[in-house]
């Protein structure tokens, strides 16, 4: 019965950023479970590795090239889906940047800067909701994930556009999960924490997040992989008394508050 409850069997899921990454790894979780996937990013090569990976399991998979930006493909995208896999079940937006960018000071940041870092990681969270929410709203059924980030819920010194677009990913899981609760549709956020993915492949990334495992508190950064069970969890029917909430996967660097204090590792001191 309960693992009856976590099953996606029959359901159609949207994964924006399913190339690589926290994408990728909810892909194929959503498939292990049953749900037929649709790939969606800029970059073809990748989500058509996805959408091959997803096959292999069983599932039917859409590779859809797509730029979150631009709310033509945005709608473009619902439509192909609905062509072709016939109804859309699920919305994980999750698609979003860092671009590998080290803390600046604020009159460092151009508009494009801050206009390029709003619209991937907020704009586009917005322009997929409106495109699915209808036809959710229709069959008085579904599930939106809008992946959100520990820096939507704490500021960051030299961090504008992401702490702001990702505490409005959270503002927007908030009033959407209100406004379409009366049909049916569970509308919910995951905050992730530190997770080993490419935007820490840079060699500047590297060195800026070297060591970072020993300040959280179960010892290191996450894996992609552990990201999957809970986006199962918020797509399924298990979740369905469950909404507007934000579920922070973090290792419990957030558990001393929203600001990172009162956790330090213990460093032998070294004598000259």
């Amino acid at each position: 019965m309960v693992l009856e409850k976590l099953s996606l069997e029959g359901k159609v899921a949207i994964v924006t950023g399913g190339g690589t990454g926290l994408g990728k790894a909810i892909c194929l979780a959503m498939a292990r479970a049953g749900a037929d996937v649709v790939a969606a990013a800029r970059r073809v090569e990748l989500i058509e590795e996805t959408a091959a990976e997803v096959r292999e399991l069983g599932r039917r998979a859409l590779a859809i090239p797509t730029d979150v930006t631009d709310s033509r493909q945005v709608n473009q995208m619902v439509e192909r889906t609905l062509a072709e896999l016939g109804k859309i079940d699920i919305l994980v937006n999750n698609a979003g940047i860092v671009r590998g960018d080290l803390p600046r000071p604020i009159w460092d940041i151009s508009d494009d800067d801050w206009r390029l870092g709003i619209d991937t990681n907020l704009s586009g969270a917005f322009y997929c909701s409106r495109a699915v929410a209808p036809h959710l709203v229709a069959q008085k059924s579904g599930k939106v994930i809008n992946v959100a980030s520990g820096w939507g819920l704490r500021g960051g010194r030299h961090n504008y556009m992401y702490c702001c677009a990702k505490g409005g990913v959270i503002q927007l899981t908030r009033s959407l999960a209100l406004s379409l609760a009366g049909d049916n549709v569970q509308v919910n956020a995951i905050a992730p924490g530190l997770f080993a993915t490419a935007a820490l492949e840079t060699p500047e990334m590297r060195e800026f997040f070297a060591d970072r495992g020993r300040f959280i508190p179960v010892g290191r950064i996450g894996s992609p992989d552990e990201i999957g069970p809970l986006a199962v969890f918020l797509a399924s029917s298990a979740s369905d008394y469950i909404t507007a909430e934000v579920f922070i996967i973090d290792g419990g660097g957030l558990a001393g508050g929203y600001a990172p204090t009162g956790y330090a590792p213990v460093i032998p001191i070294k004598e000259d």
